[in-house]
């Protein structure tokens, strides 16, 4: 894609003098021995690091949002294919892929001023101080998600996604379209996530016990189908 060779070159010196020699190297995978879902988890970051291939520096962490679950259920998962491992948190979603606010999203958006998510692969790039304080840029890698340099996607913390409010309303807020979290969850995002990782955004739908949450009412998603072991049946977005 000729314009994510332009966002990957305008920051790639920047970031690979900033990153350790051993993070241009492909991470061996570990076995993952957690719930159903981890298996599938590692298997979709295997293959979104094939399909990005060197728009992605650092190998070790895979970010993967699942917004086929509600926000109230910890959705945004760090896979680590070098321990073999999955923790998951909370993420909130755009204002404009939830316009009923019940804490469901229901379509994806790439389009300056919709305030939606997009779905698709990111770079994660450096951090920066801005309107939520410290914040990591994010660079789209396919045509669903490709403007969300200009559309400042980015991840950031929020006083909406954190776990008081979703005590108290039983959802998160939304944001403007980025992938937005509580405080003690953002920084580690921040510190696991960051300088050249992959973020990858769909909706999966992925329940603990590898079970498939059906598509919630008004939505207008196209899910693509899994097969046995976790891989959509096409990479087409």
């Amino acid at each position: 894609m000729k314009r994510r060779d332009l966002l990957k070159g305008s920051l790639a010196l920047g970031a690979a003098l900033a990153m350790p020699g051993r993070a241009f190297a492909s991470v061996p995978a570990a076995p993952f021995s957690g719930t159903p879902r981890d298996g599938i988890l590692a298997d979709i970051a295997k293959r979104e690091l094939a399909r990005a291939g060197s728009a992605i520096w650092r190998h070790d962490i895979v970010g993967i949002a699942d917004f086929g679950l509600h926000s109230a259920k910890p959705r945004f998962h760090f896979v680590n294919l070098e321990r073999g491992e999955v923790q998951s948190y909370h993420v909130s979603h755009g204002q404009g892929s939830d316009p009923q606010h019940d804490g469901w999203l229901k379509q994806f958006s790439n389009t300056e001023g919709s305030n939606a998510t997009s779905r698709g692969a990111y770079v994660t790039w450096e951090w920066y101080q801005g309107r939520y304080g410290t914040s990591v840029r994010l660079g789209g890698l396919d045509h669903t998600n490709e403007a969300a340099l200009r559309r400042y996607i980015v991840m950031h913390h929020a006083n909406y996604a954190e776990p008081d409010h979703l005590d108290r309303f039983g959802r998160l807020g939304r944001s403007n379209g980025c992938f937005a979290m509580g405080r003690e969850q953002f920084q580690i995002a921040l510190m696991n996530l960051s300088g050249g990782r992959l973020l990858f955004a769909d909706s999966l739908g992925l329940e603990a016990d590898g079970s498939i949450q059906p598509v919630p009412e008004l939505a207008m998603i196209e899910r693509q189908p899994l097969d046995l072991v976790g891989r959509p049946l096409s990479s087409a977005f």
